[in-house]
């Protein structure tokens, strides 16, 4: 291998030292930059950059303690090893050479041999922080390409798993991610029929790796409250879709909230988070974790059962990750969940408990670096009406779907008992883009006729039983023991969907073997107790939806007309 020609800038004020080693230098097959004292050495170096530097301790005009220091203080990142060249003997002296900036020191007289020895360590030395400034630039390279990579991820990401409705006036929230993905996940969606469906989610790990399950826990968080389908039905599909993807060892910690603001009720799911708190007025009540993080359990072992509570308007369900619990402030001391239940403790009924908490943690953890995702979120009971204005993300996109069909999806027997068929029919409603802005009109006409058709017609309820606490208990108790009993029964939907001019209109016809009921009776009911009227009441306002309410066979049978206008400005 071809020896590496350097060159060496040879500063000395003596003649014969100067002479001496420009001869030995050139020898070695190196080039000789010659200076005969310290502001011409300086000089030379700045006009033709040497690779090595020989340079006497005392020379006039700038002594070589004055050249090393301005040759280190020239701002440039390329080491250019620095050896004193010396009849200086004493520890101090020799120390001096290399406080100034020198890389080695070369005593008088010179030996030829250990000159070629000291060139070669520092050319070594040289070469080797040559490779890791070349290394470094690399890793700065890839790792700008990774970011924006993972920018551009991360507006994937974020257009899938934030097109809910997060700023909506019941919900605060605070998401701080360790990195440019989060590793935890809130999610919010309103429900066709009004209220509201909200996840929140801790994946193991951090950054990307715990980004890629949000993604398909988001598809089908949104996708499946949007067609109405119920809480445990959701879980059951994310915990399906996350144990078939993720990796052993990797799951999500999550807890999922349905929000009734009509019913002004709750439903809360709990799987490996900290517990939540419930706050209403001065009290508070902890709701602790009552099953396993999502995709750890298969399908069989998997359990949906939630907490069902009353909330009324201006109670605040409280959730976080366990980032805001392990946070830690700059001496390395977590926030903890004392300190946490101490802000509810005092502060229960303040209503400016979720920016009290946020506060507490930011300012706790100060300049220390979060140790882990941070995500806080408070969610409050508001009568249904303040809710109308919240917009989501419902674009049509440019695929038409049928215009012109019929559709008829009949339960029968077993199915009846544990399967909820209005989420599968809007399935099929949705596939008409126009319908979609329109899907909570149509989910509350398919689920009214599908609960009375269920709980009146075929179990025989009577829905006086709803006007007290106690018969309200008493109505769903009867309702489960008696589908437990049925048999031999139907309930089937026809759908037909015909395209008009401005528009279109969809027929619903729903049927059941059920009794039926007194149809003329239920009328002068409603008609008697107007809006007071404590049952019957979605029925008023199916009438309100539709063009037409037609009931028949003893009220085992409803056909219902609604119609629909296209927008002005679209085809």
């Amino acid at each position: 291998m071809e020896k590496e020609r350097l060159k060496v800038l040879v500063a000395d004020d003596s003649l014969s030292d100067r002479m001496i080693l420009q001869s030995l230098v050139s020898r070695l097959g190196h080039e000789v930059i010659p200076a005969t004292d310290g502001q011409e050495a300086l000089e030379l170096f700045q006009a033709d950059t040497p690779d090595i530097v020989l340079l006497d301790a005392l020379m006039p005009r700038m002594d070589g303690f004055e050249v090393a220091q301005a040759i280190k203080e020239n701002g440039s990142e390329d080491l250019i090893p620095i050896i004193f060249l010396t009849s200086l003997s004493d520890a101090e002296s020799l120390a001096r050479c290399l406080q100034a900036g020198g890389d080695d020191f070369l005593s008088k007289p010179y030996n030829p041999v250990i000159l070629e020895a000291k060139i070669n360590a520092m050319n070594r030395m040289r070469q080797m922080h040559a490779t890791l400034q070349r290394q470094r630039d690399q890793i700065a390279e890839h790792n700008k390409h990774m970011l924006h990579e993972q920018q551009v991820a991360k507006s994937v990401f974020d257009n899938v798993a934030h097109n809910g409705c997060l700023d909506a006036p019941n919900i605060k929230h605070l998401l701080s991610p360790l990195s440019v993905f989060n590793g935890d996940v809130l999610l919010a969606c309103m429900k066709p029929g009004g209220g509201m469906h909200v996840l929140i989610g801790d994946f193991t790990g951090h950054g990307l790796p715990a980004a890629i399950g949000a993604m398909p826990l988001a598809e089908i968080f949104y996708g499946m409250t949007r067609k109405g389908f119920a809480l445990g039905d959701v879980l059951r599909e994310i915990n399906r879709k996350l144990k078939l993807i993720l990796p052993v060892g990797f799951f999500c910690c999550a807890a999922m909230v349905d929000l009734d603001f009509d019913q002004e009720s709750a439903e809360v799911w709990i799987g490996g988070l900290p517990e939540l708190m419930l706050c209403r007025g001065d009290e508070t009540v902890a709701l602790k974790s009552n099953h396993l993080p999502l995709g750890i359990l298969s399908a069989d072992g998997f359990k949906a059962d939630a907490y069902r509570f009353e909330m009324r308007h201006g109670d605040r369900l409280y959730l976080w990750s366990d980032g805001i619990i392990e946070a830690e402030n700059p001496r390395g001391e977590m926030y903890g969940d004392a300190r946490l239940r101490a802000q509810f403790k005092d502060g229960g009924d303040n209503p400016d408990l979720f920016d009290k908490l946020r506060d507490d943690v930011i300012q706790f953890i100060g300049s220390g670096e979060a140790s882990d995702d941070l995500t806080l979120v408070e969610l409050k009971m508001v009568p249904g009406a303040d809710m109308v204005s919240v917009v989501e993300n419902t674009s049509t996109g440019g695929v038409l779907g049928p215009r012109d069909w019929t559709f008829s999806y009949e339960l029968r027997g077993d199915s009846l008992k544990s399967f909820d068929p209005v989420p599968v029919v809007m399935n099929l409603v949705l596939e008409v883009p126009e319908l979609r802005s329109r899907s909570g009109d149509i989910y509350t006409i398919l689920t009214e006729f599908y609960s009375n058709a269920l709980e009146h017609g075929l179990l025989g309820l009577d829905s006086a039983l709803k006007r007290s606490p106690d018969g309200f208990a008493e109505y769903y108790h009867l309702r489960g023991e008696r589908l437990e009993r049925l048999s031999e029964a139907f309930l089937s939907f026809t759908l037909k969907h015909t395209p008009l001019p401005d528009g279109g209109e969809l027929t619903i016809d729903v049927l059941d073997s059920g009794q039926g009921f007194n149809v003329e009776k239920v009328n002068q009911s409603l008609e008697q107790a107007g809006s007071q009227a404590f049952s019957g009441r979605g029925i008023l306002l199916i009438r309100r939806l539709c063009q037409r309410v037609e009931y028949s066979e003893g009220g085992r049978k409803v056909v219902a007309v609604y119609q629909w206008q296209r927008e002005r400005g679209k085809a």
